[in-house]
């Protein structure tokens, strides 16, 4: 069973505790701050239940707080439940603002404590599982691509990236804005016997059409106005590394013949040159657009697509890849933590939801610089949806695709979203949240329960 570790210097109250939660957890009771640290050390229990009027000062709260401090010192993840006086918000709301999990108000109903410890529970499995996970890409050096996935497409995507690296086979990385194909390109450069060679990328849509062409092969000296002196192009500066070409579907059509003469006979001519110029490089190319289109239409060659696409990469769009929207919120958000010396323990309830059920049209560089800027700007210890740009209506009225669901499954993800807003509106408080939405407190609870809401204030 759980351990359950209960601070209170009410004798009667660690009593009725005991009696009621014996059953389903070992109780472990502490009547002040000495003995309830020792025993947490000792037992390490996930959660805790806390009275904040310890003594010696049964009128203060200053025991309480310093357990609270030590406790979360000690194990951040330990889900602290504060017990409160009916006329103590103020240090309710303090207590969460210092790491506490949640508050509860006198007198105590065992049915709504319990829910509340199990919903404690479920969020510490949750959180200890994804540290767990974080270690163990860790230890798969998956990090050092900057690049994370534990959805089915992004593991075939690290798979053949790790086939794929060592040859010198062209690769085409399709994929919308956003969804890391530079990364891609990088990790397959990282892991290739050319690893200590130049990685060069340039982006073939970011530069006027009259410029790209000197960009990509040099020119000579007089080449053209402007040409004082003899300048070597991206692709000689990949000689024996790899030339990431970004957006190669905008390269104008007659520069896709160069490439493509390059790519047969690894030679160049700078602008306003005649020597053929060698180069040792391996070409990795990118696109956001339909490739299959552009070619129908004309624009993209598909002799050229044939040979630099030999090997073809699709990234899945963020929306698509389940379970990962979370994981690299967290790591986002521990990265962003560090960086700004924030103190953020992690995302509400609404927050997670508004994160899941947003379309992401910008992808996980969209994402990024979301929880970026919500570590920024948010003020307690948890994210809010306000920190991440996301409004009350959004929350109310997330994208639902409702082709294929079910009256029941529609019905529940509106009863969801509804209970999600509404808990977010009245910061955590349940009561008030249960008579807004015409319902019981406890059965406010069982509803949370059961759509997976687990609220952190």
């Amino acid at each position: 069973m759980e351990k359950l570790l209960i601070i209170d210097d009410n004798e009667d109250i660690r009593k009725q505790l005991k009696w009621g939660m014996g059953s389903e957890y070992t109780v472990l009771l502490a009547g002040d701050a000495e003995e309830a640290l020792s025993l947490f050390k000792k037992h390490r229990p996930k959660v805790v239940i806390l009275d904040l009027g310890l003594p010696p000062f049964k009128d203060g709260t200053e025991e309480g707080f310093r357990c609270l401090e030590e406790i979360l010192r000690d194990h951040f993840l330990t889900k602290v439940i504060v017990i409160t006086g009916k006329d103590d918000r103020e240090n309710a709301l303090r207590a969460i603002e210092s790491g506490a999990y949640d508050f509860y108000q006198k007198p105590i109903e065992l049915k709504e404590l319990k829910v509340i410890i199990s919903r404690a529970l479920h969020l510490y499995a949750i959180e200890e599982e994804n540290k767990k996970l974080q270690l163990a890409l860790d230890k798969k050096n998956i990090l050092t691509w900057e690049m994370v996935g534990q959805c089915s497409e992004m593991a075939n995507i690290f798979a053949t990236i790790r086939k794929i690296a060592s040859s010198d086979i062209s690769v085409m990385i399709q994929g919308e804005s956003g969804t890391g194909k530079e990364l891609v390109a990088k990790a397959i450069h990282s892991m290739s016997l050319r690893k200590d060679y130049p990685f060069i990328p340039i982006n073939c849509g970011a530069i006027p059409e009259n410029l790209i062409e000197s960009e990509l092969f040099g020119h000579e000296k007089g080449a053209f106005t402007g040409a004082f002196a003899q300048v070597q192009g991206k692709v000689e500066y990949a000689h024996k590394g790899t030339l990431f070409l970004d957006e190669i579907a905008e390269l104008p059509f007659h520069l896709q013949v160069k490439i493509l003469r390059f790519l047969q006979e690894k030679t160049i001519q700078r602008v306003g040159g005649r020597g053929n110029i060698h180069v040792d490089a391996r070409i990795i190319a990118a696109t956001n657009t339909d490739i299959s289109k552009a070619i129908q239409d004309g624009k993209f060659r598909e002799d050229l697509f044939y040979r630099i696409g030999v090997i073809t990469i699709k990234l899945p769009p963020l929306r698509e890849r389940n379970g990962d929207i979370m994981l690299l919120s967290n790591l986002f958000l521990k990265r962003f933590s560090t960086e700004f010396s924030k103190k953020i323990r992690g995302f509400s309830a609404a927050s997670v939801e508004s994160l899941q059920s947003y379309e992401w049209p910008g992808n996980v560089r969209e994402l990024e610089n979301r929880i970026q800027r919500a570590v920024l700007i948010a003020e307690g210890p948890i994210i809010e949806p306000h920190d991440l740009s996301f409004s009350e209506k959004s929350l109310a009225q997330p994208s639902m695709h409702a082709e294929g669901m079910t009256l029941r499954e529609i019905k529940d993800k509106v009863e969801k979203n509804m209970i999600i807003t509404t808990v977010e509106k009245h910061k955590g408080n349940i009561a008030k949240a249960a008579n807004e939405l015409g319902i019981s407190r406890p059965t406010l609870y069982d509803l949370m329960k059961k759509h997976g809401i687990y609220t952190t204030s």
